[in-house]
């Protein structure tokens, strides 16, 4: 199974020569990446840190799933409708890889009636070259995988001049040990890539690198790079303070169960020569303990102190990554001043906001490559994408409370300063801009007062 690999691992360095570039990512960076990842998948607990919290999961989860519950997305174009379509069926995934990584790449790959899209990961590729706005000109991603007991990686490079040309580099290498590349061989070797050109130069200008990104919005607080960070970034250090906790809990439990402590004549050696009880002494505890040499130790257990801890790391995690307050933490309303209710929401809000616009810019970047790479497999007529053709609707919005809106209206016409027809205009989405519209609101859905006004 082909499968594209991490590479901020033993085979970078190859990896950098086999391109013959340096990759341009910091080392604080490649740590930092290697982190997040290691966070949300990780879910072995140690004797120092349980991770079943899984707070980078939750985080991620729940974000997208906000950004994503009202939303739709459609064209009138008909290629544009098609590549949206398939587009759907891997929108969250590459929305949480981004959150993830901090960045992802969304890349159309030609299918046999128009494109698919395979999500490149943030620890799947380096970047050799960056423009002087920090956008990246050239990288490079290796896929591999195992055909007949030798391990494969085919090597991508993609540059783009400063003219908008794209050119792609292919290179396939074989290897006996899969921690190494091994040795170059023709693309020819396996079957699937004999008609694969090592170096190509796209007939059109796609002004990139054929490839949308889709990254999150905030700066970098890893090393300040151009870099993207992951959504969690900010909070990493939280999250282990949670996972040494939930640790320390575990202990606090273990430690904390009822034993019964004897003397050393009444245990007996077993055959792995350690100290147990006799099975006949549970039989024989009829008289006081202290009388037969027995003590039963019972502690009192400090659950409560560790469980307020993880409820203030969690109310952290919050503020820092901008969600609101109590969607991890599960405060209750009662405990929180309506200044704290107000500012949370508002900056879980505006985060929300962010990652939808985020979205929306991928989206639209991915649409005009695929109608210049359709315009070149002759897919659809026209080279360029009509951008006001796509229509993104993300429903209300989380700003936007249209109850709360519906009572105020409503208030404002028993008082007698909004027209009926107005509220019902906005209540049932329909047109008042004319007096025929209004005539036919109160027709419609005002029978009564249209009685009264002769139907005008």
């Amino acid at each position: 199974m082909s499968i594209l690999s991490a590479m901020f691992n033993s085979r970078v360095s190859t990896l950098e020569q086999a391109f013959q570039a340096k990759d341009t990512t910091t080392g604080p960076m490649r740590r930092a990446i290697e982190e997040w990842f290691r966070l949300y998948f990780d879910t072995e607990p140690t004797e120092q840190e349980d991770p079943c919290q899984r707070i980078p999961f939750v985080v991620v989860n729940k974000v997208t799933k906000a950004s994503f519950s009202e939303y739709s997305a459609s064209s009138d174009d008909e290629f544009a409708a098609k590549c949206l379509k398939r587009l759907e069926l891997v929108r969250k995934k590459a929305m949480q890889l981004a959150m993830i990584g901090g960045s992802c790449y969304i890349k159309p790959v030609l299918a046999s009636d128009g494109f698919d899209f395979v999500i490149v990961r943030r620890d799947c590729y380096l970047v050799p070259e960056r423009d002087s706005a920090g956008n990246a000109t050239s990288i490079g991603s290796a896929e591999f995988f195992s055909v007949g007991g030798d391990y494969y990686a085919l090597l991508e490079r993609r540059t783009v001049d400063a003219n908008g040309w794209l050119a792609i580099e292919n290179k396939l290498f074989r290897s006996a040990d899969r921690s190494v590349l091994g040795i170059e061989v023709p693309l020819s070797t396996l079957a699937k890539y004999d008609a694969l050109e090592p170096y190509i130069v796209f007939p059109e200008r796609l002004f990139g690198l054929g490839m949308a990104q889709l990254k999150t919005p905030m700066v970098n607080c890893v090393d300040g790079s151009d870099d993207s960070v992951s959504l969690y970034a900010p909070a990493v250090q939280l999250i282990h303070n949670i996972n040494r906790n939930e640790a320390q809990i575990n202990g606090e439990f273990e430690r904390g169960k009822s034993r019964l402590i004897v003397s050393g004549d009444m245990m007996e050696v077993g055959p792995d020569g350690r100290k147990r009880l006799t099975d006949d002494m549970f039989t024989a505890l009829d008289d006081d303990p202290d009388s037969v040499g027995v003590t039963i130790f019972s502690p009192t257990l400090r659950e409560q102190s560790f469980l307020a801890r993880k409820t203030e790391y969690l109310r952290n995690v919050e503020s820092q990554i901008g969600l609101k307050r109590g969607i991890l933490s599960e405060v209750e309303a009662v405990e929180r001043t309506a200044k704290e209710i107000t500012s949370s929401e508002g900056d879980y809000n505006l985060t929300i906001i962010d990652f939808q616009q985020a979205w929306e810019e991928a989206m639209r970047e991915t649409l005009r490559i695929c109608f210049v790479l359709g315009y070149m497999y002759k897919l659809t007529r026209h080279r360029d994408f009509d951008q006001d053709s796509l229509v993104v609707d993300w429903g209300d919005g989380v700003l936007y409370n249209r109850e709360k809106v519906g009572q105020e209206m409503l208030a404002q016409v028993q008082a007698g300063i909004l027209k009926p027809e107005r509220y019902l205009a906005w209540y049932y989405e329909l047109p008042c801009e004319t007096e025929a519209d209004m005539a036919k609101i109160r027709q419609d859905y005002m029978p009564e007062l249209s009685a009264l006004t002769g139907g005008d």
